[in-house]
């Protein structure tokens, strides 16, 4: 179903989409997500090994396949991230096709992706007794 007519639809300020909207009258469309889930997204993708642009918006849409990524924004966040020394990036002309950008993991990059991983673990178990609450009442 499209997003259609919202009806009050709510919205964070400066928090960038909304996240939920009634389409028509009781009828709910809500997406639940992580905010600036792609950063660690991101971050576990290049543990893997250095690579480019175009494998790395792949590989993200693997990871969060509701929630598409723009190249433009992407390229954005890499250039952010190399500044901040959490990536390093370099071109390379030994790989198939034209001569590309590829991006790879620092030490620093490693420690924010365990920091990330920590701070998700946290979420992750806030979300899991929402949803044991949420069964209990369910149930009655």
């Amino acid at each position: 179903m499209g997003r259609g007519r919202r009806f009050g639809a709510h919205h964070h300020p400066g928090r960038g989409a909304r996240c939920r909207w009634l389409t028509e009258p009781g009828t709910w469309e809500v997406h639940a997500r992580v905010e600036r889930f792609v950063e660690p997204a991101l971050l576990l993708v290049l543990r893997g090994g250095e690579t480019h642009g175009y494998d790395l918006a792949d590989s993200l849409a693997e990871l969060a396949p509701d929630d598409p990524v723009d190249l433009g924004n992407l390229y954005r966040l890499l250039r952010s991230l190399e500044a901040e020394g959490v990536v390093t990036s370099r071109w390379r002309d030994d790989l198939p096709g034209r001569v590309k950008r590829t991006y790879g993991l620092t030490d620093e990059g490693r420690r924010l992706l365990d920091t990330w991983a920590e701070s998700l673990r946290k979420t992750d178990e806030t979300i899991a007794a929402f949803l044991r609450r949420y069964e209990e009442g369910a149930a009655k």
